[in-house]
């Protein structure tokens, strides 16, 4: 049985542990034995190199140098990682080597809570196969992204809370390498509540799957 870990914490408005509730239950449909933390402090745990898939859920606060080191290590040994939103896009904001590893770091979300569009741009990936285009409401996330992703969706912006990025495509969903490991991203997921829009979940549960070795 394949063996992932999901991490949760930080900034309670992304609302960490009812996410995390959902991504183990998706997780076990697929086979998963979970196991679940609370603290950064498992990062540095030496096991971490004989998982399967690493789940941060952690967004904003720190991590220690051994930590950032040691998570590091196992997913360029081949661990997979994945996650979506704050949880893993905008989490460790000082830790650059894990922003190197997760492909993205969040700098914005004009207009707070709105309703956009997200573009599927490769419907020949397994992640993406039968979704089509699909109307969104959250926070639209504007990051700066590593060009080396596999860019699987994205999402215009109109210009009109932020004038001087309209007509911007951005990346939402992406998968890359790092080292050994798969990475899986997806920007989607401000609220809890958003794992029951079906196109949602299916692109977590199907990029999970496809990171951890």
């Amino acid at each position: 049985m394949r063996q992932a870990l999901i991490v949760w914490g930080g900034w309670e408005g992304h609302e960490p542990e009812q996410g995390a509730r959902a991504v183990k239950a998706l997780l076990e449909e697929e086979g998963f034995g979970v196991r679940v933390e609370t603290t950064t402090a498992a990062f540095a745990d030496p096991a971490l190199a004989e998982l399967s898939l690493i789940v941060p859920i952690y967004t904003m606060s720190k991590l220690s140098k051994d930590e950032e080191r040691n998570l590091t290590k196992a997913v360029e040994g081949g661990v997979g990682l994945g996650g979506y939103h704050g949880g893993m896009g905008d989490a460790f904001r000082e830790s650059t080597d894990y922003q190197f590893m997760c492909g993205g770091q969040w700098v914005a979300h004009p207009g707070n809570i709105i309703d956009y569009r997200v573009n599927v741009t490769r419907r020949d990936d397994p992640i993406m196969s039968g979704i089509d285009d699909f109307s969104y409401r959250s926070e639209q996330y504007y990051m700066h992204v590593d060009p080396a992703n596999e860019v699987l969706a994205t999402t215009t912006f109109s210009g009109d809370h932020a004038p001087w990025i309209d007509g911007v495509v951005m990346p939402v969903v992406w998968k890359r390498r790092h080292g050994q490991g798969k990475v899986f991203y997806s920007s989607l997921g401000h609220a809890a509540a958003e794992f029951e829009v079906p196109q949602m979940r299916t692109i977590i549960r199907r990029g999970l799957a496809w990171a951890a070795r």
